[in-house]
């Protein structure tokens, strides 16, 4: 498909067709958080088997995002994108409707594969529909889109739960849904399609590797990692069949499940790692920061929401600001900027305290949140600046993949030191509560008790928990710091790309 063919009009329909369908997908992601407790009592399931309405849902989608390529060939891109909205809506209902957890498990792992094409087909889309001279513009559209889910969707999973009730987390997928399919069916072209052969051999190396990692990813913190004799298999089993997909695909060349040529892009594969890197900031700060608010300095979910909420407005305004820069300044420079605001606002977060006030938790994640969209858009354009059409579609679902594992690596990896740097800190600083110590016996003395008083170990036991906490969210905060900060040499390694001239035969 080439970007001429289109006009305006059919541009912008075309975006609401798949942005409303990209929309549903990252808000599930995300929105039925809030709402695992809700299930649980309802559906009469214990905590372990609750947390499978999550991980089931992250296996599928992680199992088949690499198959879009091999999917857009056999059915057409257009084909392709209604099947798996229809089937996202039709499993999204079937979810609300379920009567017990073996039920809505299995409903999540259909959501997963039927959910699992929408964000690289709308990011393929985008990228064809448009000619590179607006390609920025594209980008920071899809951008918006993407990263509305892990900053709005709890908010509004928290909403409709409390308002209506959490099958409406599911619910709300059907009339967005319906709209998505319509427009597709109107408006969204087809491209030619392919003989292509499934690679059953490489599909299921891959699948037991990617459905392994994200099983150990998000298990592995509640389960304590290694001393598990589960993880400690599962973590086997995804390295051996790694490396065996990788040897079974150099081996199949053609007729591998996803071309790795598509790595020998240096703009593909950096930016790909970028976005990798880039998870563990933007879920890692989406994960700690509500945990701080509301269970260390005890703010009503409804504000945590609203204090949350400008990070997405800060990423949405650098967003279609650097849409329209892109074409101006070197990408590179752009995500640069975009690292060192976000790092910046990182760090800030290292400052806080028990004391801070409204205004001291809001500022940290604006700035956080204007160095993201500065980062995302430029990133996610070079990405696809030097391929061909041809590979958009399975580069996207390869770029998409590799944004959600870098995810759920950030997310797996700050909850380990936020659990353990807590614990490390409730050790050090109880070491030093003894009736010996005389600040223990000044601080008590202060409160008009002393250290015998019968409410001074409990009172001293909040204030060591406190305290504790506060240490380990802020080493969260300080990881969250390096991990943007390690994305600068990465950034060195792209070539550089005139994205305000059109390609020929754009």
């Amino acid at each position: 498909m080439s970007a001429v063919q289109t006009g305006p009009r059919e541009r912008l329909l075309i975006t609401i067709a798949v942005m409303s369908a990209t929309i549903m997908q990252v808000l599930d992601t995300t929105i039925v958080n809030v709402a695992l407790p809700h299930m649980q009592g309802q559906l009469s399931a214990t905590r372990d088997q609750i947390s499978w309405v999550l991980t089931s849902y992250l296996v599928a989608s992680g199992i088949f995002m690499p198959l879009t390529g091999y999917f857009t060939d056999r059915l057409g891109q257009k084909r392709y994108l209604m099947l798996s909205v229809a089937g996202f809506v039709v499993s999204s209902a079937l979810c609300g409707l379920s009567t017990n957890v073996a039920e809505i498990v299995i409903f999540r792992l259909a959501q997963g594969v039927f959910g699992a094409a929408l964000v690289p087909l709308s990011q393929s889309l985008m990228v064809n529909t448009y000619p590179l001279e607006q390609r920025g513009r594209a980008m920071a559209i899809w951008g918006m889109g993407v990263m509305i889910g892990p900053i709005l969707g709890p908010t509004l999973g928290g909403y409709l739960t409390e308002v209506l009730s959490w099958r409406w987390t599911f619910y709300i997928n059907v009339p967005v849904g319906m709209l998505s399919l319509l427009l597709a069916w109107r408006v969204v072209p087809d491209t030619e399609r392919r003989e292509r052969r499934m690679d059953w051999t490489g599909f299921l190396l891959m699948g037991l590797a990617i459905g392994t990692v994200q099983y150990v990813l998000d298990r592995g913190n509640e389960d304590a990692w290694f001393s598990s004799n589960t993880i400690t298999l599962l973590s086997a089993i995804a390295v051996v069949s790694f490396i065996a997909f990788i040897v079974h695909a150099v081996r199949a060349g053609d007729h591998a499940i996803f071309r790795l040529g598509i790595f020998r892009d240096r703009n593909f594969t950096t930016a790909s790692l970028l976005i990798a890197v880039f998870g563990l900031g933007l879920y890692g700060t989406a994960l700690v920061q509500p945990l701080m608010l509301e269970g260390l300095l005890s703010y009503p979910a409804l504000t945590t929401g609203l204090v949350m909420a400008p990070r997405g407005l800060a990423s949405m305004f650098s967003m279609m600001l650097v849409g329209r820069l892109i074409g101006r300044i070197d990408p590179r420079i752009l995500i640069a900027t975009g690292i060192v605001l976000a790092s910046t606002g990182a760090w800030a977060m290292t400052l806080y305290s028990l004391d801070i006030d409204i205004y001291w938790s809001v500022w940290p994640i604006v700035l956080q949140g204007l160095g993201m969209g500065l980062i995302f858009v430029p990133m996610s354009t070079v990405a696809f600046s030097s391929l061909p059409p041809r590979d958009s579609a399975e580069a996207a679902g390869l770029f998409s993949l590799l944004r959600t594992i870098g995810s759920s690596i950030g997310i797996s990896i700050v909850s380990t030191v936020l659990t353990r740097h807590t614990q490390m800190a409730w050790n050090q600083l109880g070491g030093h509560i003894t009736d010996m110590n005389p600040a223990v016996d000044d601080y008590l003395r202060g409160l008009g008790m002393g250290v015998h008083s019968p409410a001074a170990p409990q009172l001293l036991g909040q204030l060591l928990h406190r305290q504790a906490d506060m240490v380990g969210f802020l080493d969260a905060f300080l990881l969250i710091t390096w991990g943007f900060l390690i994305m600068l040499p990465l950034v060195l390694l792209m070539r550089r790309v005139d994205l305000g001239r059109r390609a020929p035969g754009r």
